[in-house]
């Protein structure tokens, strides 16, 4: 993802005037030549990820398409206040992509981890969250939203779908498969364990990349006995309210596959820690089997 992330910048800085990009120390050589180019709208400000935050913000209030790409604790956490004050107040159009999404740098620590990054931006009004499963999904929803004049954030990952790459669309969820047993919500990188276990089972999958503003519409088609399995690759309770809302007056029973809300303090890699944590095919079958009866 971050290569077609990367690759689709330096398109846009050389065709399109009104665009500008900054980094904080990552990605540059994979664009050192536009850098070098284009100095004046493509800038690798250093570790200073609030300043640029309020750089970008300062440049789409003068009708620029900023891009700014950094790793997703810092992006979403360090500079908390300039996304609440600089974008979400203003109602500024920039566009955040952010990689290291939840343990995808399992390496460096509890600092570059960010399963909490969906929630955060969530909760702040006016902001877009889009999590993609694929290099070609990344593209179709940042060309569809990259001038839309919202703060948009994108959560790329290193652990893409490598089965299911279908095509999506910005705020609506794809519809899969249906059933009639359960309806179970794909997010993201998720998707190719959840058809493993659902693919020849009497269930619904719903596949969501955008996850704000949710697609409450398209899940309020497939009650199901208000049976709802939530499979994210984010904090459990991030989609609860949305699904809540999407059958409200309902009874919904509600299971869950995610990442438990504590402090990651564990070592090991990617995969020992998506094990670790229960994010695996033998859970969600698991967790399905808790519908039955």
């Amino acid at each position: 993802m971050r290569r077609a992330f990367l690759k689709r910048i330096a398109e846009m800085i050389r065709n399109e005037a009104d665009t500008t990009f900054f980094t904080v120390d990552i990605g540059m050589w994979a664009i050192r030549d536009v850098l070098k180019e284009f100095p004046d709208r493509c800038t690798n400000v250093g570790i200073y990820e609030d300043g640029m935050f309020s750089i970008a913000a300062g440049m789409a209030k003068q009708g620029l398409i900023p891009t700014i790409f950094g790793i997703q604790p810092y992006l979403i956490e360090r500079t908390l206040e300039q996304i609440k004050m600089d974008l979400a107040y203003q109602k500024l159009g920039v566009n955040v992509i952010g990689t290291g999404a939840a343990v995808d740098y399992p390496k460096y620590g509890y600092s570059h981890y960010c399963a909490e990054d969906a929630h955060v931006i969530k909760a702040i009004p006016g902001c877009e969250f889009i999590a993609p499963g694929t290099a070609k999904q990344f593209m179709q929803l940042f060309n569809q939203t990259y001038r839309n004049g919202h703060p948009t954030f994108f959560r790329v990952s290193d652990h893409p779908n490598i089965q299911y790459d279908v095509d999506v669309e910005f705020g609506k969820a794809k519809v899969i498969q249906t059933g009639t047993k359960a309806t179970v919500i794909a997010v993201s990188i998720m998707l190719d364990k959840i058809m493993e276990v659902c693919k020849d089972k009497d269930v619904t999958v719903l596949y969501y990349t955008t996850l704000e503003p949710f697609d409450k519409e398209t899940l309020s088609k497939f009650y199901n006995n208000g049976n709802i399995l939530i499979v994210e690759p984010q904090f459990e309770g991030t989609l609860t309210h949305d699904v809540i809302k999407a059958f409200e007056g309902k009874a919904v029973n509600i299971q869950e596959v995610a990442f438990p809300r504590e402090i990651f303090r564990n070592y090991g890699t990617y995969d020992e820690k998506m094990k670790y944590y229960g994010l695996t095919v033998d859970k969600i079958k698991e967790k399905l089997e808790k519908f039955r009866g």
